[in-house]
């Protein structure tokens, strides 16, 4: 590093700003010159969302910081709820790439013929102040969407349905459902079934019928499950629109119990 040891340490800044999060971190540790460096306002600036400014601006409750550094990591730690509660934000640590989750009354949600939201206050701990309760309801149909300019541009992102079951359920086994997530930036396309992936609701599946290839759902750190929808590429322009939907092209058939959050957009790593 002798080559670094006589350089200003805005240049120092500038190099490091052209790393990544975890390498300015390493970095920070090889001197107090360093540790300087890479813990000034214009490194993490850098790795900030061009568009943070905005963003924080419609934070439901103020974020409040004393650096840079420390605004992201705050933005890295825990969800902030946007839209008046409806939507939430964060930043994928790793790579400072936005993440957002649609709650439920961000969705299109059809419980076809019982429509029904109630709130959820039992564990696990919502994000959101509503979830929707499919209580004796039919087939499912939840949709949503989100403009492809609030994402990462240049990122692969995959989608992830966060919900979970409660109560006495039944009919949330088999059989499967269909996921398709997709950007459509020009026009609105035609969904058949070819279109969509096959997901389980549950990781356990009924004995008694076919075994079939299919996502099944994991459990996630703050108690919820969830289960890959699809990936998508959001282009270098970040233009479009984001479509997700999930839903049974089989006959109907009663259920009850499953509890949805909401839909998690966060990029896809390895």
């Amino acid at each position: 590093m002798g080559c670094f040891s006589g350089l200003p340490e805005e240049c120092i800044s500038t190099i490091l700003s052209l790393t990544t999060p975890r390498d300015a971190c390493r970095f920070s540790s090889i001197s107090w010159e360093f540790k300087v460096a890479a813990d000034s306002d214009a490194v993490w600036e850098r790795f900030l969302p061009s568009d943070y400014r905005d963003i924080i601006s419609g934070f439901v409750s103020p974020v409040v910081f004393t650096s840079k550094r420390d605004l992201y990591f705050r933005l890295c730690h825990a969800p902030f709820l946007l839209s008046g509660g409806t939507k939430s934000f964060m930043l994928d640590k790793p790579s400072g790439k936005k993440c957002y989750m649609l709650g439920a009354r961000e969705l299109s949600i059809a419980w076809v013929e019982f429509p029904y939201v109630r709130n959820w206050t039992s564990q696990p701990q919502p994000r959101f102040s509503e979830v929707a309760y499919l209580w004796n309801g039919l087939s499912l149909d939840i949709q949503g969407k989100i403009e492809s300019r609030l994402l990462s541009p240049s990122t692969t992102y995959a989608a992830y349905l966060v919900f979970t079951i409660a109560g006495q359920f039944y009919g949330l086994e088999d059989p499967p459902i269909k996921a398709s997530v997709k950007l459509l930036e020009d026009g609105v396309e035609s969904e058949t079934e070819s279109d969509y992936n096959t997901v389980y609701l549950q990781s356990q599946i009924s004995t008694d019928i076919p075994k079939q290839e299919g996502q099944l759902p994991c459990e996630r750190g703050d108690g919820w499950m969830e289960i890959e929808m699809g990936q998508f590429l959001i282009n270098e322009r970040g233009d479009g629109v984001v479509e997700m939907r999930l839903m049974e092209f089989d006959a109907p058939k009663p259920k009850s119990g499953l509890v949805v959050e909401g839909i998690e957009l966060r990029p896809k790593h390895g």
